[in-house]
């Protein structure tokens, strides 16, 4: 018959056994990345999520103002009042169509110079790259508002030195005309934007190995060759970061054409994009339809964002 013992081994000698739990111990890691995270996290529910959350609830909400005029304005509750009335104005609905044609020219011409110049300071040939690429980048530093101005002292018919220019040759440019303004507009937001695009563009093109490289120019391509089928696909994920951006940016459109306005001569309205228009409202003391203008200018940036990823995304699995 054989007894089997059970045996219990006992700590080492000499050493305490472990006056924290275990609980208590995990609890403790928990707090460490939170105590971390807690000031984004209240900072970005207070500036951001608060913010879009009160605009949503505020343009369900109508002002109500008695003919008289012998009482102050009501908001009465609305739900559909405000974007009905968005979708009828035409001021607003065109708004969205001038920033949609904007986007569709604006942003690959931007990102295609942003993509040419990146390959360009990229090439094996290339010299003095640091001055190119800061001198790419300066006009990003400088604020939009002053980048403005001193365009709009290019594009004034009295002081614009590229008109004088072109004078001797007959040639006069119509800066604030009806059909040319969003192309002035187009070519500020081009000349600030487009070196911050060929930062992001140019930090990819540095993650492809230079073995890669090194071999299709063993095997006799191009230049070209290996910009076009090497390259340029290795930055397709940069190309839609830096596009996706630009999408967002020229909805956000307020800047240049704010600046612009006094000068136009009638041709930058209050109403020129739906920012401007969203400001037209909250100057006007109408703050729910300002809310409701400025919702439906955020859902359809995103649909359109979503769409693009989803669009660019099937070519990434393909």
């Amino acid at each position: 018959m054989t007894t089997t013992a059970t045996r219990t081994e006992a700590a080492p000698a000499g050493r305490a056994a472990d006056p924290v739990p275990r609980g208590r111990r995990r609890t403790a890691t928990l707090r460490t990345p939170l105590l971390f995270c807690g000031p984004f996290v209240v900072l970005f529910l207070a500036m951001y999520l608060a913010p879009i959350v009160y605009a949503a609830v505020k343009s369900l909400f109508v002002i109500r103002r008695s003919g008289l005029g012998l009482t102050g304005p009501t908001e009465v509750f609305d739900p559909l009042a405000n974007y009905s009335r968005a979708l009828d104005d035409g001021d607003f609905t065109a708004s969205l169509g001038r920033v949609a044609l904007f986007g569709v020219v604006q942003v690959p011409v931007m990102l295609a110079v942003a993509l040419t110049l990146a390959l360009l300071i990229d090439s094996r040939s290339a010299r003095g790259r640091g001055f190119f690429r800061l001198s790419g980048f300066l006009p990003y530093a400088i604020p939009g508002v002053s980048a403005a101005l001193v365009w709009s002292f290019m594009y004034a018919s009295q002081s614009s030195p590229v008109n004088h220019l072109l004078e001797p040759a007959g040639v006069r440019i119509p800066f604030f005309d009806d059909g040319v303004v969003l192309w002035s507009v187009a070519n500020i937001v081009t000349w600030s934007w487009t070196g911050y695009n060929m930062i992001i563009i140019y930090a990819a093109l540095q993650s492809i190995p230079a073995e890669v490289l090194e071999a299709a120019r063993t095997d006799g391509a191009s230049a070209l060759r290996i910009a076009w089928s090497i390259k340029i696909p290795a930055v397709r994920s940069a190309l839609v970061l830096t596009a996706v951006f630009s999408i967002i940016g020229s909805a956000q459109l307020f800047n240049e054409p704010s600046v612009l306005q006094p000068i136009s001569s009638g041709a930058v309205s209050s109403t020129f994009t739906p920012i401007m228009s969203a400001q037209a409202a909250v100057a006007a003391g109408d703050y729910p339809y300002a809310a409701a203008q400025s919702v439906v200018l955020a859902v359809l940036v995103g649909v359109v964002s979503f769409v693009f990823f989803r669009l660019t995304g099937r070519g990434d699995q393909a």
